[in-house]
């Protein structure tokens, strides 16, 4: 029963961020974008380039759209898909007319720097939230997924090829410096929805070579409350047997690891490197750790 009721707030949970994600986006959308006529590319910027051809409703071409794309997504990409797909595919163009009407009368800016600026920050914060969430935001995400599965296109390269040509599709409607902001609107919103999707998972690993290495696993398990491995090598020059030490430690941790490190053995050799994401005992489940009499207690994850 508890399990099942830790699953239900799970869901709850990922459905409540998978639609503030989509709201964020409309109301930048609403705010920065819209006004400020930028160009931009996925299925707003189809839907502008609708409007400005046949001045039909942003928010409703979205709705169709994405509707199309979700029985297609449904096709293609089965039904587990499409139902982490159904909650962006109608909060996203629900949004975007209901702050269309909120904000009708509200003006921030006519600076276009401030408005790719935001625009850009916004829509990339609000991407990301959905992706973290293992959702999909819909429309013009469909086509790179479906390529990947049956062609082995990379998703990446399918969307900014498709985002290119939804650019170029609205230029002649534009004029050339506008296009320049557009493209940059594209590159911000990439950039950020990419720190996004990295942000609070990257660690620091850190190698430690020394001649005294058994103190020093001994402070970092006792003192950093941190795992270890041991890994076994030889030295380059004299070829003598060597223990290298493999830790993975927080960025706010790191700095106690060098000191440690530095008061047992200031000539020891250590290599610190960032990586993007860390799983296992410790990071994304639980610690463990063993009693004097054996038994296995958990504590709280980093």
């Amino acid at each position: 029963m508890e399990n099942k009721n830790q699953t239900m707030l799970q869901r709850g949970i990922t459905l409540l961020t998978v639609i503030i994600g989509n709201a964020m986006y409309a109301a930048v959308a609403v705010l920065f974008l819209l006004p400020s006529g930028l160009p931009t590319g996925g299925t707003t910027g189809i839907a502008l380039l609708v409007h400005k051809l046949t001045g039909a409703s942003v928010s409703m071409f979205v709705l169709g759209f994405n509707v199309v794309m979700l029985i297609v997504g449904f096709l293609f990409l089965g039904k587990k898909f499409a139902f982490t797909t159904i909650v962006s595919t109608f909060t996203y163009p629900i949004c975007l007319e209901l702050f269309g009407q909120i904000f009708a009368n509200l003006h921030l800016t006519d600076d276009m720097w401030l408005n790719t600026l935001f625009s850009g920050l916004g829509i990339g914060i609000g991407l990301g939230i959905v992706i973290r969430m293992g959702a999909s935001t819909g429309g013009m995400d469909i086509p790179p997924l479906i390529l990947n599965k049956y062609l082995k296109i990379p998703v990446s390269v399918s969307l900014n090829a498709f985002d290119i040509c939804i650019l170029l599709g609205q230029a002649i409607l534009i004029p050339p410096e506008m296009l320049l902001y557009g493209m940059i609107l594209v590159m911000t919103y990439t950039t950020v929805l990419n720190k996004v999707l990295l942000f609070g998972g990257s660690k620091m690993e850190v190698k430690i070579i020394s001649n005294n290495p058994e103190p020093i696993r001994q402070a970092i398990i006792g003192h950093l409350d941190r795992g270890l491995t041991i890994l076994r090598a030889e030295g380059g020059y004299l070829q003598e047997d060597r223990q290298v030490l493999l830790v993975v430690v927080s960025n706010r941790e790191l700095h106690q690891l060098e000191r440690i490190v530095k008061q047992i053995d200031p000539e020891s050799f250590v290599i610190v490197s960032e990586v993007r994401e860390v799983r296992g005992r410790g990071f994304s489940m639980t610690k463990e750790h063993r009693s004097q009499e054996g038994k296995i207690i958990t504590s709280n994850i980093e």
